[in-house]
């Protein structure tokens, strides 16, 4: 089909087809440089029905792509301009007349109308669901907020069995509670080798500082900003290889050749050279930035609203400070080795609350 602005389309005949039915029917045929593009007929409704053609028009004309405006080449031609103004002056009235409201777009009908939540999720998946805008929202003994457009997101743990239960409370009054099954995963047990033997059983006055620095990371976790960050599609912080993946339990071993279980791996690590560029996976706004902790070196954490937050480890720069608002793709730091690290890497972890998830599965 050629390319057209709205008010080329608009300047043409709209001549009733006998093959289509006239306006009032499917349609109606546009012949554009001595060819002839059918184009499907607006239903109109009351006294805008009674008008005939005029009154199809305006719709058509306002209904037609955004893409339309531009030529074939990808440029707006000088004619389309003029023809644009000379529409819009030409059918004023119809304007005036076609008064009923826009459509709906799918998140404002969606959230008007459903409620939508997926069946099955893996252990350590951040689940976005939506609701009917004005509902109150339960999981896991917290009230969830909500979108402008109704949608709201919770975090899965890695020990999740399932099934969870979220409950729904609209604003007419009535109840729904939700179920979704949750999908277990594997947890193989990865060997880290060469770890300085204090940064894992380190001594009393290094274990409180560990306890100290920890609990400051965790305080930043509890904000639940209204900002909707959260609902970009994420990118990798950095290209290359995965070195260590979420959920797996690890064992430090130690040069007399014993090994000493710890917690599960709590994000992702990707393997990079000493100062590899590291660029935030989503808007969001810096709570923590500090380049000195024992265990995790380095540290920046960014807040993407609703509880979602990305923590970035072993760091050898940062390049942003507390209270910064970053975009999407944004240079915030670079990979490192510092902390409790066996070579430069960057460790990625991403968070609900309290609750980890899977950086990987947040990609997908």
């Amino acid at each position: 089909m050629p390319r057209l602005c709205r008010a080329e389309i608009a300047l043409l005949l709209f001549k009733p087809s006998p093959s289509r039915g006239g306006l009032g029917g499917d349609g109606v045929d546009v012949r554009v440089k001595s060819k002839t593009i059918p184009v499907p007929a607006f239903p109109l409704k009351g006294k805008e029905a009674s008008k005939g053609s005029g009154a199809n028009a305006w719709p058509l004309i306002l209904s037609l792509s955004k893409d339309a405006l531009q030529g074939g080449g990808g440029r707006r031609t000088p004619i389309a301009a003029l023809a644009l103004l000379i529409a819009m002056v030409a059918f004023p009235a119809m304007a005036q007349e076609t008064r009923d409201p826009p459509p709906p777009t799918f998140r404002t009908a969606v959230a008007d109308t459903h409620i939508v939540f997926p069946d099955t999720v893996s252990q350590g998946a951040m689940v976005i669901g939506k609701v009917p805008v004005g509902s109150e929202v339960t999981f896991a003994g917290r009230t969830l907020r909500l979108t402008p457009y109704g949608s709201v997101v919770f975090g899965v743990g890695r020990d999740e069995k399932g099934p969870l239960t979220i409950a729904v409370r609209k604003q007419d009054g009535s109840k729904d509670t939700i179920r979704i099954a949750v999908t277990p995963r594997d947890w193989p047990i990865e060997r880290i080798d060469g770890v300085p033997p204090a940064t894992v059983n380190p001594p009393p006055a290094i274990a409180a500082r560990i306890q100290r620095e920890q609990a400051r990371v965790v305080a930043v976790r509890v904000r639940n900003d209204a900002r909707t960050d959260f609902t970009q599609a994420f990118i990798w912080p950095l290209q290359g290889r995965i070195s260590g993946r979420f959920g797996n339990q690890r064992v430090y071993m130690l040069p007399d050749g014993s090994g000493t279980p710890k917690s599960a791996h709590s994000g992702m690590d990707i393997a990079a050279a000493q100062g590899t560029p590291v660029k935030a996976p989503a808007a969001g706004i810096v709570t923590f930035a500090e380049l000195d902790l024992y265990l995790t070196g380095g540290t920046l954490v960014i807040d993407h609203g609703h509880g979602i937050s990305s923590n970035f480890l072993h760091l050898s720069r940062i390049d942003a400070n507390v209270g910064d608002r970053v975009e999407q793709s944004q240079v915030v730091a670079a990979v490192g080795a510092t902390g409790r690290a066996t070579g430069p890497h960057l460790h990625w972890g991403m968070n609900w609350f309290e609750v980890r998830i899977d950086p990987l599965l947040v990609l997908e």
